[in-house]
């Protein structure tokens, strides 16, 4: 059963995080990846508030093996984000890539933080 509820949730995360990458590159530069950074934070902030919750028994197993792994997981990207970074370094803006993972591991850890606060909060 943990396999289909990752893939359901994978099934709806990956077209978000296509999608919300669209939304957010088209309105701003292309050389700055915001897209990434912004679904990344989000995911960090969803994750936390959902881990939150299932911390103080408010969401069971299955609603985190659905939105957490499933959802989160396909929604959030890694490896887009390792890539964009080099990227960035390679075009000769390494200031740029050096700001870029370091205020998106912040805005990720903080973002993670505060959900996880909320979520204990609201399922408490």
């Amino acid at each position: 059963m943990n396999l289909v509820l990752v893939l359901v949730g994978g099934a709806a995360g990956a077209p978000a995080r296509w999608y919300l990458d669209q939304v957010v590159q088209g309105r701003h530069d292309r050389a700055y990846p915001w897209g990434t950074f912004v679904i990344n934070v989000l995911g960090s902030f969803l994750l936390g508030a959902l881990l939150g919750g299932a911390s103080v028994g408010g969401l069971t197993h299955g609603w985190v093996v659905l939105l957490g792994v499933g959802f989160c997981g396909a929604f959030t990207t890694f490896s887009t984000f390792g890539f964009e970074a080099v990227r960035l370094i390679e075009r000769g803006r390494a200031g740029v890539g050096t700001a870029y993972v370091l205020s998106s591991l912040a805005a990720a850890c903080a973002a993670a933080a505060l959900g996880w606060a909320i979520g204990a909060a609201a399922w408490a």
